[in-house]
């Protein structure tokens, strides 16, 4: 089996790849495991890259023979990100998306020249939070948080498809659905969300996060 490695923000996003992602990646020949970002005294969060250069350093010098990607929130990088200020100048969340992949991309390869980083290293960020996967299915959310689906549905006729919810303090996808319910949870009710959703849906649904899935099959 194919053999990647993520570094991930938290324990939202690990339990998310442990339980949602790897066993779907798993059935098309992909092992899948998933680290949290790490610093001494510290454990996920403060998403700077001074920080995660680190473990993408120490993942890609293990082993030549496996893979390293990220899954990170745009609405957490810090701005010492690479990319980050030419991403905030973008009005489009894809064009956001692809500048900070290019030139993390980048950043990585003069960093860690030596280590085939270019093949093997697979940036990605969630536009603009991993929660924004579960708007993918309105029914779904709405049923497992209490709510009705009609303010579900008023979030993604404002917005336009999920990867376009934004990331302002008051708007991004985690906030509004800490807003619209006081039974969502970040990690035990959107893992149950994200299960019952599943990745098919979440592929049709989000074209960034489907670019993704699909380099990670390859």
């Amino acid at each position: 089996m194919n053999e990647i490695y993520a570094i991930v923000e938290g324990p939202t996003e690990q339990n998310f790849i442990e339980k949602v992602l790897a066993p779907y990646l798993g059935e098309r020949n992909v092992a899948l495991y998933a680290a949290i970002l790490r610093k001494p005294g510290e454990n996920g969060g403060d998403v700077k890259f001074s920080r995660a250069r680190n473990d993408i350093g120490k993942f890609l010098k293990q082993r030549a023979d496996t893979q390293v990607t990220l899954m990170l929130d745009y609405y957490g990088i810090r701005k010492d990100w690479p990319g980050y200020g030419e991403s905030k100048q973008q009005t489009t969340h894809t064009i956001k998306h692809s500048v900070l992949m290019r030139e993390t991309q980048r950043e990585v390869q003069r960093i860690f020249p030596g280590e085939n980083s270019q093949l093997r290293f697979i940036p990605y960020f969630s536009m603009h939070e991993i929660e924004a996967l579960y708007f993918c299915d309105p029914a779904e959310l709405a049923r497992n948080i209490g709510v009705g689906q009609a303010e579900i549905d008023a979030v993604i006729r404002e917005c336009g498809e999920p990867e376009k919810i934004n990331d302002r303090r008051d708007t991004a996808p985690s906030k509004r659905l800490e807003a619209l319910s006081t039974r969502f949870r970040k990690t035990s009710t959107g893992l149950t969300i994200a299960t019952r959703i599943g990745i098919p849906a979440m592929r049709a649904a989000c074209p960034l996060f489907n670019q993704w899935i699909t380099r990670l099959e390859a």
